[in-house]
């Protein structure tokens, strides 16, 4: 007989850190609320709990604009704090689920910072263009005079997954939470991260078929 796997027919439950308990009396919730409820949680036939963002953000987009991807915002508490979490729902056998928010970075992340410089090697890590002569986008770099994706507000700049160093980095990440005990990943919109690479008009839809569901998310999710 073949036991299903625990993401395959476990309870996940997801928690908004910002809106569950707040420990500390600054009117938002934090990493040590979620901690303080393990036992709550299991009473719920919990099986796994997927925390949406609590990552340094400037929060744009209720912190799925990450502007540092290993580093917890103090509004949410300290690396600390998340290894007690993680030590405390071990003891339910209750898993971790983490957010990764990869089809975009926030601009204000370091590596969105020196690709504003053309010749850094970071410029490729996000995906610019020439504009058209005279008429230029709300999401124009004046400095470089070119523009830069993003699906999603303009503070939110897409990243490059046909560049092999985006996605070693990314892997990178993933790896530093593995190894702090997280058990799974949720990949917010993977579906977004394959995009034609020509960026043709579409007059007679929206986009959307250039962007979603592109022919190399499966390669690059592997």
């Amino acid at each position: 007989m073949t036991i299903p796997l625990w993401w395959q027919n476990g309870v996940s439950y997801q928690i908004y850190p910002k809106s569950f308990q707040d420990t500390t009396g600054s009117g938002t919730g934090d990493l040590r609320g979620v901690t303080q409820r393990p036992g709550y949680l299991q009473q719920l036939g919990v099986d796994a709990i997927w925390l949406t963002p609590f990552y340094i953000s400037p929060q744009v987009d209720n912190g799925y604009d990450v502007a540092n991807y290993t580093a917890i915002d103090p509004a949410y508490g300290t690396l600390d704090d998340f290894d007690e979490l993680v030590a405390q729902a071990k003891t339910r056998d209750i898993r971790i689920i983490l957010d990764r928010v990869f089809n975009h970075t926030s601009t204000q992340h370091a590596w969105f910072r020196e690709a504003l410089n053309k010749e850094s090697p970071y410029r490729q890590f996000y995906i610019w263009r020439d504009g058209t002569p005279d008429v230029y986008p709300n999401n124009w770099h004046n400095q470089s005079e070119q523009y830069y994706l993003h699906l999603f507000a303009p503070e939110q700049a897409d990243l490059n997954w046909e560049n092999p160093a985006v996605r070693a980095e990314l892997k990178k990440v993933c790896k530093f939470w593995a190894d702090r005990g997280v058990d799974g990943l949720r990949l917010d919109v993977v579906n977004l991260i394959s995009k034609h690479q020509d960026f043709p008009d579409d007059p007679a839809g929206d986009g959307r078929r250039f962007y979603t569901d592109g022919p190399r998310a499966r390669f690059y999710a592997k």
